[in-house]
């Protein structure tokens, strides 16, 4: 096997497996359906019934039309107790196992209280397992799928072989149907079952990474406008803060060399050309944010670019002998990109990264071009993860849960991959880790604002 279809194959069981942990938000919206669904399920069956009897002139108490009120009443009772207990149970997921379970048990009383064998309600098992695909994806719906299939052969069973007597006195199953079209009948539902089950539980995965991808687009969308928006401001007070700063950090350097060294105005004057050095950088930082420009733009090899950047990356004393990296990459993947701007973004995801390990941990670097000629560069780490609820808001600027942090790091990031027409996703797992997702266009076109780069260069040497 290419190393690219074991790196394919690897994304897809990944990615399938992300998708088919179940969302507590998801579940429970979706009960919220499911609840109403059973409500209105029983109150139709118990009018549709009445008006049955009454149009055959059958009394009301006589068999099924009895069975059946008493079992329209016990879903509808079961229906007001999970809206009772909602609020509690409505984001487990044992919760939905425990109502589906019910919910086709249900379904078997309904075929069996109807004629059994010759009931017309055998669909509803199909509705039930639909259900599940929805809430609990292929899985669940595997499991529902059994246990429909389970009760349904051994109802028909208890019937064939006179152990279970029928509701309405009928002649006996076995005087009537030959053996063979009971299984006959008996392996088309259970195959009708693990057909939905399976079909069902797809649809349901391919809905959900629809979903997914639509809200990382729309996030990106939103993400690139906000920083748009951001960057003409920050380029403008960029460059303005430029100006009196480079004349600041002249006037005390001149100061510096005139006070005696050791004495107490050299230290301050030595503090004031640190800070200006610093807030030199940040604002260095803010205008690559507003302005990227690819001066050196040309066709990079990535897998060199990222063995050379670990390299250098693990000389650090803070990372070396407890990081450790895993590469798979593809030597003859390519990009038309600034070196400076790759090497930045890799020192940036790959510093995140290691900061986000307490002691020893794991980077996994994965390179990849796919048959739609879309590059895949994915950056994952053993760390303490990231918080959902701030999952949306790491690359917005200044944003940042570090101390020491100026919380442009990832913003610069994004914004560099915004400029060659990639998209960038975090996924996270809090004590899990972290997975960064970049993907480019094989080959796409880049157009350089090389007036920016003018600009930028000139404010550059101000300082």
């Amino acid at each position: 096997m290419l190393k690219s279809d074991s790196f394919i194959d690897n994304d897809v069981k990944n990615v399938r497996k992300r998708l088919e942990k179940i969302d507590p938000v998801e579940i429970e919206r979706g009960l919220k359906w499911l609840i109403s669904f059973r409500v209105v399920f029983s109150i139709v069956l118990i009018f549709s019934t009445l008006i049955f009897s009454t149009n055959e002139d059958l009394p009301l108490d006589s068999q099924p039309f009895l069975s059946v009120y008493i079992l329209s009443l016990i879903i509808l009772f079961l229906s007001v107790l999970y809206g009772w207990s909602f609020r509690t149970f409505c984001r487990n997921p044992l919760f939905v196992y425990l109502q589906l379970t019910l919910d086709v048990f249900s379904v078997t009383a309904i075929i069996y209280i109807t004629g059994s064998f010759n009931s017309i309600f055998t669909f509803l098992y199909l509705v039930v397992i639909i259900g599940s695909s929805m809430l609990l994806f292929r899985k669940g719906s595997m499991i529902m799928a059994t246990l429909c299939s389970l009760q349904y052969g051994i109802l028909i069973d208890l019937e064939y072989y006179q152990i279970l007597e029928p509701i309405v006195k009928q002649v006996p199953l076995s005087t009537q149907v030959a053996w063979t079209h009971i299984i006959y009948r008996i392996v088309i539902i259970m195959t009708a079952c693990f057909a939905v089950a399976l079909l069902s539980g797809f649809l349901a995965l391919q809905a959900r990474k629809a979903r997914k991808e639509l809200k990382v687009m729309a996030d990106h969308v939103k993400r690139v406008e906000k920083m748009a928006t951001m960057g003409e401001i920050a380029a403008g007070m960029a460059h303005e803060i430029k100006n009196p700063l480079a004349s600041l950090s002249g006037a005390i350097q001149m100061l510096k060399e005139e006070a005696p060294p050791g004495t107490h105005n050299y230290r301050l004057m030595q503090i004031v050309l640190r800070e200006t050095e610093r807030l030199s950088r940040i604002v260095t930082d803010f205008l690559l944010f507003a302005r990227p420009c690819a001066s050196d733009f040309k066709n990079v090899l990535i897998a060199p670019e990222i063995r050379d950047t670990v390299k250098i990356f693990m000389q650090d004393s803070l990372f070396a002998g407890r990081i450790h990296f895993e590469m798979d990459l593809d030597d003859e993947v390519s990009i038309g990109i600034d070196t400076d701007h790759l090497r930045q973004i890799l020192w940036n995801l790959l510093k995140n990264a290691a900061e986000s390990i307490e002691g020893d941990g794991t980077i996994e670097i994965d390179l990849i071009k796919t048959r739609s000629d879309r590059i895949f560069l994915r950056i994952s780490d053993t760390g303490s993860g990231i918080p959902s609820d701030i999952l949306d808001s790491v690359f917005n600027p200044f944003f940042t849960t570090k101390s020491n942090g100026t919380g442009l790091g990832l913003s610069i990031v994004h914004r560099m991959i915004d400029f060659y027409n990639g998209i960038i996703d975090v996924d996270s797992d809090l004590n899990y880790g972290t997975t960064v997702t970049i993907i480019f266009k094989y080959n796409a076109e880049k157009t350089v604002d090389h007036q920016s780069c003018v600009d930028n260069k000139i404010f550059d040497t101000q300082v």
